[in-house]
């Protein structure tokens, strides 16, 4: 009985887990040009990601409350189990929303993409650091084939020959350093929210809310020394929005709940499809919307990124001891 239940469950969410699958990979493939045309260089960084977590918070509520288990959250939630499942995460994704931010505004959306997926070899390795999680040869050989990529992405971008020595400086250190080094917090932060997962039993959407409201509260107590701080004080916190700044905050937002959706229905193999996936709408949507064909750089740089991540995803590690112990 139980397991025809369970397979009629299964059965009646693939349609839902396609649309979700399909859903994010929009949001993926075109936030970075959402972005970079929403979102007006003037726009305190701050105040779009603060924006974009109270929107996350109020989805999640709003989920939970649709599947019930709002209801019964006052009596197993408690502040010290919250903060040891989801502080530091919260922090650390806090720090790495600013820093892509501030990224999107000095690179190109496809070279964004590509480096942004080298979080996938900083999360296996904290993975492994933390959760003593192994890779397989096949895995390890694809997060070579990413570094490769990302590498490739950094000289190109940063010796381009038709922008300024000024320009390439500021692609260097406002564009390339940003996003990698929020790939390395991601890869961090993911392996800790897997950590709390596991043994603290946290639903995504009880993730998603604490998460939040603790990245906010770090955010806020940020701004009273950082320059973002003073600009809010100066110009006010919604300085230099307008309508359209909203779109790429509730995106972005939405892309955060569906994440968590894809990955608990569908696994880590549907998200590796929707990630690959997600690289060829920005390729697409750049050269549609911008008339910008992808670089040389770019055009090496993707199918690489495509190989390795599709490899990682196919070919997981095997525990021969268990293996022996099933046959």
């Amino acid at each position: 009985m139980a397991t025809a239940k369970g397979a009629k469950s299964a059965s009646s969410m693939g349609p839902m887990v396609l649309f979700y699958s399909i859903l994010l990979t929009l949001q993926y493939g075109s936030q970075p040009l959402i972005s970079k045309r929403c979102i007006g260089k003037e726009v305190i960084v701050t105040s779009s990601v603060l924006t974009c977590e109270i929107v996350k918070v109020v989805c999640a509520l709003i989920l939970m409350a649709r599947d019930g288990t709002l209801k019964g959250l006052s009596k197993e939630w408690t502040l010290m189990g919250s903060l040891t499942a989801s502080g530091l995460p919260a922090a650390i994704y806090a720090l790495q929303n600013s820093l892509l931010q501030i990224s999107y505004r000095s690179l190109d959306s496809l070279t964004f993409s590509i480096l942004n997926q080298t979080k996938i070899f900083f999360t296996a390795f904290f993975t492994f650091i933390i959760l003593r999680q192994k890779q397989s040869i096949q895995q390890l050989g694809a997060l070579c084939l990413l570094i490769m990529a990302a590498v490739l992405l950094s000289v190109g971008e940063g010796s381009n020959k038709d922008s300024s020595a000024s320009n390439s400086d500021q692609v260097v250190f406002y564009g390339i350093i940003p996003v990698l080094v929020a790939s390395v917090l991601s890869g961090l932060a993911s392996s800790l929210c897997q950590w709390a997962s596991q043994v603290k039993k946290h639903s995504s959407y009880l993730m998603t809310v604490e998460m939040s409201i603790v990245g906010s509260l770090c955010l806020l107590v940020s701004t009273l020394k950082s320059p973002d701080g003073e600009a809010i004080k100066r110009y006010g916190f919604f300085h230099g929005w307008t309508a359209l700044t909203l779109v790429p905050v509730i995106s972005n937002a939405l892309g955060g709940i569906l994440v968590g959706l894809v990955t608990s229905h569908a696994g880590g193999v549907r998200k590796g499809f929707v990630i690959v996936s997600a690289l060829l709408v920005t390729a697409l949507l750049q050269f549609a919307f911008e008339g910008k064909p992808p670089t040389s750089y770019c055009l090496v740089a993707l199918p690489l990124v495509m190989s390795s991540i599709s490899l990682y995803q196919k070919y997981p590690y095997l525990d021969k001891k268990k293996k022996k112990k099933k046959v």
